[in-house]
């Protein structure tokens, strides 16, 4: 055993010993080199070969890196094959509260330091610590540091201090107090800014006043809407009041300087204008629109320059013909919500819009509500959305103006809102909210920029984006448009669509009775079908202009179409009566007369006056400018000429009538040509004369029979073109004979013989066709 053992160990020196030999021939290991003969370690660390932030460490035969303390990974050993990167740790994102109270951290590349807020200074004195210090920031007392407020008082605070300026200096920005005249030139607006012991005093120019406020903005006084001999001589009720405001005016303006103990009483100027509008209104209404604008237009102007003169925040009077509320503040921009009201009216409002910008606030604002009690009684026009109103109107409510100091109002922010209580509680009529609009006809009423937020029975709410001169409540009445004729235009038309589709089907289908006339019986019954049908489905879809405007365009023209085929009804009656062998028109003339010349006159009409398609209550062409005669023009030609052709016809009717069958008997005769005059009078659209008395009112007879002869004109073709014609009935029978019994009839004998008889109507019309 002992001898296996020695025979081992002595082939292990042997494999050492081979190994050595080998390793001395082929080189050393991975990290060592050859140094005579023998290897000794590298120091891969001589060479950056770490990445940045990181430090090298050599090992027996080989190296590691690590971060450097401040930088992550910190706790992993990494060589320069891996794609590792050392990155800076922020201590103070980690800990927020590392420097302590009333301190910053600031970090560093691999490291962070501590410095005190301003205001704050270190314990130890130094700009910069670490937390392990044991250093605090204490609050640095500025009021200490000589001259840092001047002459001003210096308070002390943590971390800071406040200068607290004397009367007439503001403290900036920079914490210190400067002088308020210098900071801002424009202080006192039109005046001169001193500087005084008690704070500093605005001196206004001639022609601006600030109302005796000493600190506040200097306004411009506009005294010549006092001095108008037009406005006298319009209306001279008014003088002894605008002396009196003239005076007062021309006083605060020509005064430099304070107003002091000449200013005027507002107290007793107010009375004097209430007194005036009081004893003008007894003496009756005002139905003159130029005289209602003055008067409007002067109580505006007069409160707004009594309004800051008066003493009371609040002030409240009543006389028979009207009353007045008016509210005042001072010194500081007032803000929130502010109502006033009368008996008849509320307004909700707000102080930012009686007051206006508040860079330019002059140190007060103002705002009344002035109730007439009895102006409603006055007649003026109405304007509606830019266009004088086509209704018949009344005055439900009281008027009232609304005055503020504000001189910026022709488009407010934020809308005032009026409620208005109903004169007469009615549910007739619709409601609008209007103000006086002085720039209309000399005076009117407008509704540009008032919206209804609620109408009941009693009261309308309004709303309205400015506030010209006045906001009102107007009860709009509707035409007289009597429930009756509604009905009868709804059902009429309804009947002639059903009695027009049936003529179309039959003119069309029907190749047997196809002719120059059938042809324009087409031409009509199609125009007149869409006319009604448009009429029926968007007459009174006012809500979108343009999609009225369209309506209206489509209205006029199908209508000109129809009546451009009325005529050349009329024509081709004509030349059946008169020329009984030449009775055939060119397809190509039928079309351009029949939808070529309604194009023309529609395409010009829209090009003069877009604006005149679409009114406010219906979708049709607009009284204004009379524009209505784009169709009542061309259409009364064609009635006229129509007019001829007809009693043309009647004159042949009448011989053709006293040629008939002498055993026929007087009375049947004159029926039989009743019938056929009145047919004809219907189909050639001469019935419309009767629209002409529809300008004038109180013709509700001639409504009545308007409304009925053209509601149903459908009915009237379809009877006279269709079922009073026998080759048009014989069609009926055919068809209705193929559908309900086609068993009864083999089709060759059918077919044979209708066009046997095809061509014998045919022939029978060619030649005879003025036989009616």
């Amino acid at each position: 055993m002992l001898s296996f053992l020695t025979m081992i160990s002595r082939e292990c020196l042997l494999m050492l010993a081979l190994l050595v030999s080998l390793e001395m021939v082929l080189g050393c290991p991975q990290g060592f080199q050859k140094q005579r003969n023998t290897c000794i370690d590298i120091d891969e660390c001589e060479d950056p070969i770490c990445v940045e932030h990181a430090q090298c460490f050599n090992t027996n035969g080989s190296y590691y890196c690590r971060c450097h303390l401040g930088f992550t990974p910190q706790d992993r050993n990494f060589n320069a094959s891996e794609s590792v990167k050392c990155q800076d740790v922020n201590e103070c994102a980690e800990n927020e509260d590392i420097c302590g109270p009333n301190s910053e951290c600031i970090n560093t590349m691999g490291n962070y330091s501590c410095t005190c807020l301003l205001g704050f200074v270190s314990s130890n004195g130094k700009e910069t610590f670490l937390p392990g210090e044991g250093v605090t920031c204490n609050d640095r007392d500025e009021c200490e540091e000589d001259d840092i407020c001047g002459q001003h008082k210096c308070n002390n605070t943590q971390g800071s201090y406040q200068c607290v300026c004397d009367s007439g200096f503001r403290r900036e920005n920079d914490g210190l107090c400067k002088e308020m005249c210098k900071i801002d030139p424009s202080l006192c607006g039109n005046g001169n800014c001193t500087t005084k012991a008690d704070g500093y005093n605005c001196a206004c120019h001639v022609g601006f006043t600030n109302y005796g406020n000493e600190q506040s903005r200097c306004k411009e006084l506009n005294c010549e809407t006092f001095n108008s001999d037009d406005n006298l001589e319009m209306l001279p009720d008014i003088q002894n009041v605008m002396t009196l405001l003239r005076n007062s005016c021309l006083e605060l303006s020509e005064t430099e300087g304070l107003v002091g103990a000449r200013q005027v009483e507002g107290e007793f100027l107010l009375e004097a204008l209430l007194s005036m509008i009081d004893g003008l209104l007894q003496g009756g209404p005002l139905n003159d629109n130029r005289k209602m604008t003055v008067l409007l237009e002067f109580v505006e102007n007069a409160l707004k320059l009594i309004g800051p003169m008066m003493n009371s925040p609040r002030t409240s009077r009543s006389y028979n013909q009207v009353e007045v509320e008016l509210l005042k503040r001072g010194a500081d921009v007032p803000w929130g919500a502010v109502s006033l009201s009368s008996k008849h009216t509320r307004l909700n409002s707000s102080w930012e819009t009686a007051a206006g910008d508040a860079s330019s606030y002059p140190g007060f604002a103002t705002i009344s509500l002035l109730t007439y009690k009895g102006l409603h009684t006055s007649k003026q026009t109405f304007f509606r959305s830019g266009k004088k109103s086509e209704d018949q109107t009344q005055l439900n409510s009281k008027v009232v103006t609304v005055s503020v100091s504000n001189t910026n109002t022709t488009l407010l922010t934020e809308p005032v809102v009026f409620t208005f209580y109903h004169l007469q509680q009615s549910d007739n009529g619709s409601r609008s909210c209007v103000y006086w609009e002085p720039k209309l006809d000399g005076g009117s009423w407008s509704d540009r920029g008032c919206t209804v937020l609620e109408s009941e029975t009693d009261y309308t709410v309004c709303s309205c984006s400015h506030l010209s001169s006045f906001a009102v409540l107007m009860a709009l009445h509707e035409v007289k448009d009597e429930f009756q004729l509604r009905v009868i235009t709804w059902v009429g038309l309804s009947l002639s669509l059903v009695c027009l589709f049936l003529c179309i089907l039959t003119f069309t289908l029907f190749r047997s009775i196809q002719s120059t006339r059938n042809t324009i019986h087409l031409h009509l019954c199609i125009s007149l079908f869409i006319a009604d049908f448009v009429f029926l489905a968007g007459i009174t879809r006012t809500e979108n202009p343009v999609s009225c405007g369209i309506v209206a365009g489509l209205l006029h023209y199908f209508f000109l179409a129809a009546f451009c085929w009325m005529c050349l009804e009329g024509v081709q009656l004509f030349r059946m009566v008169v020329l009984v062998f030449n009775t055939t028109f060119k397809p190509l003339y039928m079309m351009a007369g029949g939808y070529g010349v309604p194009a023309i006159i529609v395409l010009l009409s829209a090009i003069i006056n877009a604006k005149g398609y679409g009114t406010t209550r219906y979708c049709w062409l607009s009284l204004e400018d009379n524009f209505i005669w784009s169709f009542f023009g061309p259409v009364c030609v064609i009635i006229m000429v129509n007019v001829f052709f007809f009693l043309i016809t009647v004159w042949k009717l009448a011989q053709k009538f006293s040629s008939l069958n002498p055993d026929l008997d007087n009375l049947r005769k004159i029926k039989a040509f009743t019938i056929t005059a009145v047919a004809q009078l219907c189909v050639l659209g001469t019935m419309w004369i009767f629209g002409v008395f529809q300008f004038d009112q109180g013709t509700l007879a001639m409504s009545y029979l308007f409304t009925i002869l053209n509601s149903l004109q459908g009915v009237l073709i379809f009877v006279m073109h269709c079922l009073l014609s026998k080759p048009v009935r014989e069609e009926y029978s055919k068809f209705l004979s193929r559908v309900c019994a086609p068993e009864k009839k083999k089709y060759s004998e059918f077919s044979s013989n209708q066009t046997s008889k095809s061509q014998t109507s045919k022939s029978a019309q060619n030649t005879g066709e003025s036989h009616i």
